[in-house]
This record gives structure tokens, sequence and C-alpha cells, in this order.
């Protein structure tokens, strides 16, 4: 008879200690793919945030402030800012006085040089008004474009912000580029007259001491008899 056999457990010290450090490995694989898949995630939250639009727009309002200082320029009286109007006006009515005009003529013009330089004068003043009317507007804008510019989650909502901001200033410069050429236009209308007026003047004058025919004797009747 032969005795059966007995089975032994055998244990491995290498072995197991190389099975640990498998394991430890893929575990460390594990978590740095983990660790890669949130920062993708991190960075493409980044680029939606650095892609999205600004949700606050000026643009209709600069619009329509620029659009108002337009139309007070186009309405200028009598002598528009338009270079051969200008020149047309000048020559017909800022001219030299002429030797052959009548009297009536000459106080026609006079009356017409004053009525341009009242307009051109009135003209600058309203422009003044409308710029005067667009200064409560850009301060609300202002004061928006800096809030989103503070509040800009992304470097396109910044940008955005700050070409807002570019433009307002664009838009308050071209203001103030309408009020001065407005006023230049007013003293400008005020010095033609003056100098209009001393020419027509002197003509007058020469008019009134040239030697006429003189006294002529003549019949007089008086209370109808």
């Amino acid at each position: 008879m032969v005795a059966p056999a007995h089975a032994f457990i055998v244990f491995d010290p290498s072995n197991y200690v190389q099975n640990v450090l498998t394991a430890a490995r893929s575990l460390q694989q594990i978590t740095n793919q983990i660790t890669s898949l949130q920062n993708e995630a991190q960075m493409l939250i980044n680029q939606a945030r650095n892609l999205a639009s600004l949700p606050f727009s000026s643009l209709q309002q600069l619009q329509q402030s620029i659009q108002r200082t337009q139309q007070l320029l186009s309405q200028a009286q009598n002598v528009a800012f338009d270079v051969q109007e200008v020149d047309r006006i000048f020559q017909q009515r800022y001219g030299a006085g002429s030797l052959s005009a009548s009297d009536q003529q000459l106080v026609a013009d006079a009356r017409s040089r004053w009525q341009n330089t009242v307009g051109g004068l009135q003209d600058a003043m309203r422009v003044q008004a409308g710029v005067v009317g667009n200064i409560e507007t850009n301060r609300s804008q202002m004061s928006a474009l800096i809030g989103a510019s503070q509040s800009a989650t992304g470097a396109l909502q910044a940008t955005q912000a700050g070409n807002q901001l570019l433009a307002l200033q664009a838009q308050q410069l071209s203001d103030l580029t309408a009020v001065v050429a407005a006023n230049g236009r007013a003293q400008a209308l005020t010095e033609a007259e003056r100098t209009a007026a001393a020419e027509q003047g002197r003509e007058q004058r020469r008019r009134f001491l040239a030697p006429g025919p003189g006294y002529q004797a003549g019949n007089a009747s008086m209370f109808n008899r």
C-alpha cells in the first residue's frame, strides 16, 4: 500500500513583491490618466471661457450718438459744411464790394451776411447742446463697459470690452471735433461779415463823397397853390 501525498502551500516572497509593484504601477498609470483627463477638461473649460463673447454691447448707443451729432452738422443754415457751397457763398456775398451794385442790393447783401452769422452762431449752440446731451449716455455706457470688463471671464470678453471702450473714446472725440468745427464756422462767419461790412462801408462812403450835379433850382408849391 502507497501512502497518499499531501499538498503544501508554497509562499514566494519575491513573486509577491513583484505582483505588488505591478499593481502599484498600474494604479499609478490609472491615476495619471485621470489627472490628464481632468487637465484636458479644465483646458477645454478655459478655452470656452476665452471664446465666450461679451454679453454687453454699446455699439448701437454709440452709433446713435454719432448720428445725432451728424444730423446737427448737416442742418447747418445758409452756409453748409461743403467746400463748393462755401466757395460759392463767399464769392457771391463776401467778395469785394461791387461798384455797380445798387444801394438796395448792398443792403440786401449786408442783411444776408448778418443772417449767415446769426445762423452760424445758432448752429454752434445747437451742436454744443447735442454734445452735452450725449454726456449722460456716454457716462452710462462707460460705467457698463467698465463693469463688463472687470467681470470678464475670458480673454475674448476682456478684449471686446476694451474695444468698446476705445469706440466710446472715438465717439467722444468725434463730438469734440463737431463742436470745434461748429465754433470755428461761427467765428469765421463773424469775421467774414465784419470784413465785408468794412469793404461795403468804404464803397458807400465813396458814393456819398462822389461829386454830383449839385443843387438845381426849381419851382416849389406849398399848400397846393
